[in-house]
């Protein structure tokens, strides 16, 4: 391996480091993004419950705004529960653009990684080449072995800069859809608690026959 590197030349380093970067950001966004990190089941009837037990004091709701991502959108819901439903579905949109910045975290770099990496490698092959071409423009086609190590550091990066540009786009589609995925849930699951909340008010003030 080590040999490997040293054969494709100096333009192996950005290529490595950028599969190091890569590497750690996917398996960063894979513990992130867990279901049971971003939406834990239930979290909605738990904040209705603690609303109908007047248990919703300003600890329990840091305690849901620290606890998750849904939380901190559920806890913004929560303490405009007073006011009209408009305003209520502003504070969980407004909190909702911040989450989904989070949850797309480091996700531009894992995709400028897959877009760099060919090139270097293609750049690694364009500095091969030349320099083969400049053995053979100043010693002829006799020496073998100055040939082969041009040509070698060529392929040497580029299958290099294909290797860490393959994985790194692959889960950077992955990790994008999986975001779209868990934005539709939390999206689903805010809107289950305005209807609740708001039905329930509705309800308490429609008069008695």
């Amino acid at each position: 391996m080590l040999e490997l590197i040293k054969a494709g030349g100096w333009l192996m380093l950005p290529i490595l480091l950028c599969s190091v970067i890569s590497l750690a950001i996917i398996v960063e966004r894979f513990w992130t993004l867990q279901s049971k990190r971003v939406t834990p089941p239930g979290l909605v009837l738990r904040a209705w419950k603690m609303a109908r037990e007047q248990r919703l004091n300003e600890k329990a709701l840091e305690t849901l705004r620290d606890g998750s991502p849904l939380g901190r959108i559920l806890a913004a819901g929560l303490m405009n529960m007073r006011h009209e439903r408009e305003i209520m579905k502003e504070a969980i949109e407004d909190t909702g653009r911040h989450v989904v910045h989070e949850l797309q975290k480091y996700l531009n770099t894992l995709g400028t990684i897959a877009s760099i990496t060919p090139l270097l490698g293609l750049l690694g092959t364009v500095i091969g080449m030349i320099k083969v071409f400049t053995v053979i423009t100043t010693r002829g086609v006799g020496d073998a072995g100055v040939l082969a190590g041009g040509i070698s550091e060529a392929l040497i990066t580029t299958a290099a800069g294909l290797s860490v540009a393959i994985p790194s786009l692959m889960f950077y589609r992955y990790f994008i859809g999986r975001v779209d995925e868990l934005v539709v849930t939390m999206e689903q699951e805010a809107l289950k608690m305005v209807e609740v909340f708001k039905g329930q008010r509705e309800q308490e003030r429609r008069p008695r026959s």
